[in-house]
């Protein structure tokens, strides 16, 4: 197998996360620069340092924003995690041949079922302060939205955003860049088995006793992203 040492790791978070939060936090760029990787932090669009529209319509082509954001590389490998696997996804679809290895962490086989237009209400609604105390699950994401240096406007927008088109199994079954899925066995994104059986090159990876939200830091997800992209 030929070397991966220059190809660079982009790292892309989750909802309402960014590259410090997710992946600097816990020591991830520092593991991977260790296992001889050169990590690339990129905070997507609505997030971090981006720009922060309060417009659902500028969310819509979050895939095309992040291929034209990438390193200025031939070839890079890429972790994601949530809506950043989603759109590593989408990306990976549109240009199989700007990536190298690929790691998707929080989304399952729901990728295969479009959206309804009303997807994101439960979570719209505790973004904007209206969900009710016993909706747990949307108001996890209102906690994050609300976070020290969130745009609570900008998170919300895309939560707005209008529903992409379901991913197909056809549309995977041609790309065989080598894929790493991960997903934890309580994270509600799940089950993946039909998402990693739709890639010719997959492996799936199910961590015991972890949620979707506890995923970043689990000592099991950090230890098969180093094992599968270590140079």
């Amino acid at each position: 197998m030929a070397s991966t040492v220059n190809v660079p790791v982009v790292l892309v978070h989750g909802f309402g996360g960014s590259f410090k939060e997710t992946w600097h936090k816990p020591g991830i760029d520092a593991l991977l620069t260790d296992v001889g990787r050169t990590p690339v932090g990129l905070d997507l669009l609505g997030h971090g340092e981006q720009d922060k529209p309060h417009d659902p319509e500028a969310y819509v082509e979050l895939p095309s924003w992040l291929l034209a954001h990438l390193p200025e590389a031939p070839i890079v490998d890429a972790v994601g995690f949530s809506l950043g696997a989603l759109t590593i996804l989408r990306a990976l679809i549109d240009a199989p041949h700007r990536f190298g290895k690929v790691v998707l962490s929080g989304i399952g086989d729901g990728v295969f079922t479009m959206s309804p237009p009303d997807g994101n209400k439960r979570i719209v609604a505790a973004l904007e302060g209206r969900a009710p105390e016993e909706d747990t699950f949307a108001r996890m994401f209102a906690h994050y939205g609300n976070s020290p240096g969130n745009d609570l406007l900008a998170l919300t927008a895309i939560m707005k955003r209008p529903p992409s088109k379901a991913v197909t199994e056809e549309e995977l079954s041609t790309i065989t860049n080598e894929i790493l899925i991960v997903i934890g066995d309580a994270d509600f994104a799940g089950p993946a088995t039909r998402l990693a059986a739709a890639f010719p090159n997959a492996k799936l990876t199910v961590l015991r006793n972890t949620d979707h939200f506890a995923t970043p830091e689990a000592f099991s997800f950090i230890d098969a992203i180093l094992d599968f992209l270590a140079a």
